[in-house]
């Protein structure tokens, strides 16, 4: 090398360095997070509300951070609901007891619970779960109960504060292993079928009596009632999906809003949390407590929501008996054994002395007995006949793996095509949106037993004609010939199950919608029909909710926005507008019977009343028809309205329902004679029994206690044609942890940075918060419509005024 090489050689050297320096990216706060991480251990960031961004370099240090943070919020709930699925509820809290708070599984008998739990997510059943998920997930959980784990000692050693969490010197609440996530997974799993019948598949016994009578009712109010709720045993759980495309946007993009109406408080209460592998995933939105992954939300690329469908996840089996052993049961002209399998439960009685209770469990090839003898003696386990329960998502254990897909789905194509692949879905409708796609989706496609109609009409019985009138939609079928068993089709993912191209499906430009009615409407444009009578049925009459619900999604497309930007401002205001839609349609044709006259004759408890009505149709007459927390007027119509709705559709209205205008029918209420003054009346004598003012403003009457406050609140039961949900369960009209109402809102799209999201949770992280206790700040940005930006970029988070920072490091080996 000369010495002109030598001179010029180490300058290009230092040139080509300070280039390479000056093009590289400084470090920022991520990349040295990111790097931080690569040792192992999750790092925790909480932005304004509390909100969790967690992100980690793995899936198990990832499941730790969920596990931690879920825990730190909600301890007690989790606890308890450990305890639950463990089967451990009778020993203790008592055997005859029932739980504080509802769920998807209703509130039965604590030792019901237990039975139930012990018998259906037994060993078998977790091990087929931990068997067919991906590694990934199974990290996930693994990682979830090292979390919880590690936050419960954290906190019993006062390493952490722990204000708020009342139960943790108790003795159920324990260290958790993986099983017990796995059973939380399965009690989501059949949450529309067996655990709802928790009770009658665990009392079921052989009977020692003549058959009950094949004879039914049309009637049998206990048994509908149970049935017209899919999920749960209150009325109205559900939500409102609204996805809006290309012709609302006029871009090459849509707008999501999803808005579950689920519990406030309970072991199925949304939880909201943002999580991170870099380079892998990046999705937030919410789930259940005590699960990984995120089940409604959006990522880069996509967003997704549910609402709850009317679709039957489940269906019986009517068993021919042998006359001399109600435990045997004819098929094809031969008799065979039920299986027989002994179960106990620990009980704890009230002296504190501990006891054992056993009960024998049967179970027939078309699935476990079951005796619904409570609600209708017909279909108790009689002598000559009983039933058999089969839940199609009993053998689905695909569900989370779906939604641990869907978290890094790269498309609205790659959503829908693991969607038709997984048929996984268990009780819910889907609607999604894509990036840089002006197409809509939604799907009734997941896991459905494959009973078409030409095999329920082939397998039809005299009781199941019966029980088709209390109940059409579930699948009553002939056990004593074998081809009357669910139909097994090669395309099925699942044994048993309807493939998914059988299933409903809609890609739209301009809106798709679903507010709990079946899919048949899911666009009033193009209905879909020719679907089995278990989805829910065709060209019945919308629910007030689901007409509104379309109306708003049509009000937005006679306007087409000149962006998504500001369509979706247009539609944050519009879902939160709490429009009571019976008192839109009917108001004034009621009032206009109603008020004729001053006063009305009234039968009520002791006999007949004057009731003086004028102070009541001046009051409705001025209501805007709006229910505001300080509107007055809502209180009072909502009582005449829950008069209106118990009197049958062919009575109450002059214009039936008509599948060719879904959104007009039925129409015109004309109540015989003084039939409208005396609702009107009724309505006025219920609200002085209760001490309340006929023009009470709604927040006096609709209102959450939280740290401290009263907080007046908006909107009502979805019965009165409400789109903003709200629904307390006690007499004084307070929501609280037993409510179900608006629960997690989300209005996403996707702009030129990538997802764009907005967000309310209604009921807050803390599960003290609706209870009066902390965490009051996501439930009073609620109750003022201050829609949250979800910070989902890097910069986003770093800049929240509310940001915290945590590292939790992988604990040295025996750590605690």
């Amino acid at each position: 090398m000369n010495r002109l090489q030598k001179t010029i050689f180490p300058l290009a050297l230092a040139l080509a360095a300070a280039a390479a320096a000056q093009a590289r990216p400084a470090a920022t706060p991520a990349t040295t997070a990111a790097n931080s991480l690569a040792k192992g251990g999750v790092e925790i960031r909480r932005t304004t509300d509390g909100i969790p961004h967690l992100r980690a370099a793995n899936w198990r240090d990832l499941g730790t951070g969920v596990g931690y943070v879920q825990a730190q919020d909600a301890l007690c709930t989790l606890a308890e609901a450990f305890v639950t699925y463990e089967g451990r509820r009778a020993w203790f809290f008592g055997a005859e007891a029932r739980p504080a708070l509802d769920s998807t599984f209703g509130k039965p008998k604590n030792v019901d619970l237990d039975f139930f739990f012990r018998s259906f997510a037994d060993a078998e059943v977790l091990a087929q779960y931990r068997a067919q998920q991906p590694a990934g997930l199974n990290a996930l959980i693994d990682g979830y109960a090292a979390g919880y784990n590690r936050y419960l000692a954290d906190a019993r050693s006062g390493r952490v504060p722990a204000a708020g969490r009342i139960c943790l010197k108790q003795d159920w609440v324990r260290a958790i292993t993986v099983e017990d996530i796995y059973r939380r997974m399965y009690a989501a799993q059949v949450a529309a079928g067996y655990a709802r019948f928790a009770s009658a598949l665990t009392g079921a016994r052989p009977a020692a009596t003549a058959a009950a009578s094949a004879q039914v009712e049309a009637g049998a109010p206990d048994l509908h009632d149970k049935l017209a709720q899919t999920i749960g045993e209150q009325p109205g759980i559900g939500s409102n999906v609204l996805a809006l495309g290309r012709a609302a946007t006029g871009e090459e993009g849509a707008v999501l809003f999803g808005n579950p109406h689920w519990y406030w408080g309970g072991p199925d209460r949304f939880y909201q949390m943002h999580l991170t592998i870099p380079g892998r995933l990046n999705v937030a939105g919410v789930t259940f407590l005590g699960v990984p992954v995120v089940m409604i939300g959006f990522n880069d690329h996509v967003a997704w929501s549910h609402t709850v469908s009317t679709a039957r996840r489940f269906g019986l089996f009517e068993l021919t008996l042998d006359p001399v052993d109600p435990t045997r049961y004819q098929v094809d002209g031969q008799t065979e054994a039920m299986t027989a399998r002994e179960v106990s439960v620990d009980v704890r009685g009230a002296d504190g002395k501990p006891g054992r209770v056993t009960r024998t469990l049967y179970r027939s090839r078309f699935g476990p007995m079951i005796d619904l003898g409570s609600q209708h003696a017909a279909f108790g386990w009689g002598a000559a006949r009983a039933l058999a329960m089969r839940d199609v998502n009993a053998d689905n254990f695909r569900i989370f793996r779906n939604f641990f897909y869907w978290n890094q789905a790269a498309s609205l194509d790659d959503f829908i095509a693991i969607q038709r692949r997984e048929a996984a879905v268990p009780w819910v409708n889907t609607a999604a949106i894509g990036r840089g796609d002006g197409r809509v989706w939604f799907g009734d496609i997941g896991a459905v037993p494959n009973a078409p109609d030409d095999l329920r009409a082939a397998c039809a019985t005299q009781l199941g004609q019966g029980f088709a009138r209390i109940d059409p939609l579930t699948p009553f079928l002939d056990a004593s010939r074998s081809a009357c068993d669910w139909r097994i089709d090669p395309a099925a993912v699942q044994r048993g199950a309807m493939p998914a191209a059988a299933q409903p499906g809609l890609l739209r430009q301009d809106y798709v919608a679903n507010m709990n009615d079946s899919y048949w409407l899911s666009n009033v444009h193009q209905p879909l029909e020719g679907f089995p009578a278990l989805f829910g049925g065709e060209r019945k009459a919308l629910e007030l909710r689901g007409r509104l619900g379309h109306r708003i999604a049509l009000g937005l497309l006679d306007k087409p926005a000149p962006s998504a930007a500001v369509l979706g401002e247009r539609l944050k205001g519009e879902v939160l507008h709490p429009r009571v839609h019976s008192a839109e349609l009917f108001k004034e044709e009621f009032l206009a019977q109603a008020c004729s006259a001053s006063s009305v004759q009234v039968e009520a408890e002791g006999g007949a009343r004057t009731v003086d009505t004028g102070a009541a149709c001046r009051i409705l007459h001025s209501w805007s028809g709006r229910a505001e927390a300080g509107d007055r007027g809502a209180v009072l119509w909502e009582a005449v309205w829950a008069r209106l709705r118990k009197i049958a559709p062919e009575k109450l209205y002059q214009v039936a329902f008509s599948s060719a205008e879904p959104l007009a029918t039925p129409a015109k209420p004309r109540l015989e004679g003084a039939g409208a003054a005396q609702a009107l009346g009724a309505a006025v004598l219920a609200l002085e029994a209760q001490g309340v003012a006929l023009d009470a403003p709604l927040g006096s009457r609709r209102y959450v206690a939280t740290g401290g406050q009263r907080v007046p609140l908006y909107g009502g039961c979805h019965g009165s044609g409400y789109f903003t949900v709200a629904c307390g369960y006690d007499d004084q009209g307070r929501m609280g942890p037993d409510s179900h109402a608006n629960s997690y809102l989300q209005l996403v799209r996707f702009g030129p940075r990538g997802v764009e999201a907005y967000t309310l949770l209604a009921h807050g992280q803390d599960e003290a918060a609706v209870d009066n206790g902390q965490g009051s700040a996501p439930v009073l940005r609620y109750a003022r419509k201050d829609w949250l930006r979800f910070p989902f970029r890097e910069a986003d988070i770093q800049r929240d005024p509310g940001l915290t920072r945590s590292v939790l490091r992988p604990l040295a080996a025996g750590g605690g």
